[in-house]
């Protein structure tokens, strides 16, 4: 194989094809119950909007789309997120093809990304927004690059793209091109790109691919930022000092959390050479190592600035080009070698096979062991339950969180879904004595499980509805121990006779 990638180094794309592709089957072959994020997608499918909470929409459209033309099913689902990440790593691998001399170096760089668990588990796992700025981030640096080589209107436009892109896929995109636009000032050989007249072009498209959502953030301020800030302070803390110290040690845990496995599995592969190579530069070194120092010093002033509690996965758009930049350092210091793909390769290769078999088989083991996941819980026979229990199908589904509306979704997808806090999504519904409405929420396993604060608030103010007779279903586990139950509440409500 390692012979047959260095005649034809493109057929790392089509090897990257198949492992997707076998991503897609795996998700396919798990139960048909909803991750987080997979559940929140398929309730906001329902509509397409500038904006909807507080993550940009541009994986929404994109959910949307995929929706028109698979319906609301798990497919859309799993063959939209693999569609996207394949064309990441293609973008991430023609990059590494224009900036290393190497065609080794360049398919190590590209199988890298596999080393990162956000990039390649996480990712697959349930990550939607994530994903977005995967491939947004992949594609500015295939632009970037273009534009700095073989400046043209359609190189600026297209980084211009990937920028208002990335911007509505994900708002840490940002640290990004603003770290890239200072690294490039500080490199003399590429300075003059960023004073090129066509850069007004690519601040035009970028605006203009902003503009519809950032007039909907400007407009609806709470809902685009509570949330993100609320993740940021989610640590508590007693004093300013320890409110700093916390936040950078939530930073490093994050940067370890990200980096360790893709430093610890190069360093095998490279042995001493990486350490000799991390003093040697190159122009396209010094670029995207000053990219990535420049967004650490931004990050460490997001916590100077008040945050105590940073995610690994934040760090996804600027980091994910660790990889590059390794190989970058190895060629650079004249050290690339015929070794190196053949140690390599087995690494992608086995870590092709691992991520999928524990997608597989992480849901049947967690059953077996009684720590249930998401896809263990039974929402397509429950669902299937609630609805034969009443002669009239609803015309509108009240659930209590968005990974339940989901997953009501997913199997009923000809009733609508909503949630408290989505009104202005909401269109007219049928409410008579043959359509009546459907409320729906977690009972975790209690004989009495009071409906939910928010959406006692939402039925108030649809009419002062009441809830009357609560009924309880519980299912056993898909994949989970004889006798664990997972518990839901419901209630049809129909109009009051006068």
């Amino acid at each position: 194989m390692v012979a047959a990638l260095r005649q034809q180094p493109y057929l790392l794309f089509a090897l990257l094809g198949v492992y997707f592709v076998a991503n897609v089957i795996v998700r396919l072959v798990l139960p048909h119950s909803l991750e987080l994020d997979e559940g929140q997608q398929l309730f906001l499918a329902q509509w397409l909007s500038v904006g909807y909470d507080s993550q940009p929409p541009f994986y929404n459209w994109l959910q949307y789309g995929a929706e028109q033309l698979l319906g609301p099913t798990l497919a859309s689902l799993s063959v939209l997120k693999n569609l996207v990440l394949f064309l990441s790593y293609l973008f991430f691998g023609l990059t590494a093809f224009m900036v290393l001399r190497s065609r080794d170096l360049a398919i190590i760089a590209t199988l890298g990304l596999l080393t990162m668990p956000q990039v390649s588990f996480e990712a697959q796992r349930d990550l939607t927004h994530t994903v977005a700025v995967i491939f947004t981030s992949c594609l500015f640096l295939f632009s970037l690059v273009r534009a700095i080589r073989a400046p043209s209107l359609i190189t600026y436009a297209l980084t211009g793209l990937a920028i208002g892109l990335g911007m509505i896929a994900k708002y840490n995109f940002v640290l990004l091109p603003a770290a890239a636009l200072l690294a490039m000032l500080a490199e003399p050989e590429f300075r003059r790109r960023v004073f090129d007249w066509r850069i007004l072009l690519t601040a035009a498209i970028a605006l203009a691919v902003v503009l519809p959502h950032g007039l909907w953030f400007l407009d609806h301020l709470d809902a685009a930022t509570g949330r993100t800030i609320g993740k940021l302070t989610a640590e508590e803390t007693s004093s300013r000092l320890s409110q700093i110290m916390t936040g950078l040690s939530s930073l490093a845990l994050a940067f370890a959390g990200f980096a360790t496995l893709t430093l610890v599995l190069f360093a095998i592969v490279f042995g001493r050479d990486m350490a000799r190579a991390l003093r040697a530069s190159s122009p396209w070194s010094r670029l995207i190592g000053r990219i990535m120092l420049i967004s650490a010093v931004a990050l460490v002033a997001v916590v100077l600035f008040g945050a105590s509690n940073i995610k690994d996965r934040w760090l996804t758009p600027i980091y994910l080009v660790l990889p590059l930049y390794l190989c970058l350092k190895i060629e650079a210091a004249g050290l690339a070698s015929e070794r190196q793909l053949p140690r390599f390769l087995p690494i992608g290769l086995v870590l092709m096979v691992l991520i999928p078999s524990v997608l597989l088989l992480r849901i049947p083991i967690h059953g077996m062991l009684g720590k249930y996941e998401k896809l263990n819980v039974p929402y397509a026979a429950a669902v299937a339950e609630i609805l034969a229990s009443d002669p009239n199908r609803p015309s509108l589904i009240v659930a209590s969180d968005q990974q339940m509306a989901g997953n009501i979704r997913l199997n009923a997808p000809d009733i609508a879904v909503t949630i408290p806090g989505y009104e202005a999504f909401e269109k007219p519904f049928a409410f008579d004595a043959s359509h009546p409405l459907l409320v729906v929420w977690r009972n975790r396993g209690r004989e009495s499980m009071p409906l939910p604060d928010d959406v006692a608030q939402w039925l108030a103010a649809h009419g002062k509805l009441e809830i009357g007779e609560t009924k309880t279903v519980a299912l056993p586990y898909i994949f989970g121990r004889e006798g664990d139950l997972y518990h839901f509440a419901y209630a049809y409500l129909y109009p009051q006779a006068n």
